[in-house]
């Protein structure tokens, strides 16, 4: 059982990635494209205009998985940074705050900083084109 796990655990980090960056993704888009839904347009090169464009362009780069180790550490300090600013003073508990999310994807974020893109990925391609083929696409492919 634990060599299947451990087999999986690679395209179960990619499922994580891309679910994750799609949710992330439709925050940045509802924030600067108003789609899917209309949020006020922020000032440009104001606070609430970089987290935007860290969320879709941060989402952008982790759907596919290219430069995942930094997107997701700079989009998990973007959550830890928005849980502070916006929800922390509003209480202590995160469901009264409406944090939960925001720390949420904090560590999912911190976690796939860590683990890298898994399968599925342009990094992982990338390096497996330029790193000595098939053996090193294997070896990659958990990060």
């Amino acid at each position: 059982m634990e060599a299947y796990a451990a087999r999986l655990a690679p395209y179960a980090l990619a499922i994580l990635r891309i679910v994750a960056a799609l949710l992330f993704l439709e925050h940045g888009t509802s924030r600067l494209l108003g789609f899917p839904s209309p949020l006020p347009t922020p000032a440009l090169f104001g606070m609430y205009w970089f987290a935007g464009a860290i969320e879709l362009a941060g989402g952008a780069l982790l759907v596919v998985g290219l430069f995942t180790r930094a997107s997701a550490f700079i989009m998990s300090g973007e959550m830890a940074f928005a849980y502070f600013i916006s929800h922390a003073p509003n209480g202590f508990f995160p469901i009264l705050n409406r944090g939960d999310a925001a720390i949420l994807y904090c560590f999912v974020f911190l976690y796939i900083s860590a683990a890298g893109a898994g399968a599925f990925s342009l990094d992982t391609w990338w390096r497996s084109r330029f790193a000595g083929g098939r053996e090193a696409a294997t070896s990659l492919a958990a990060g």
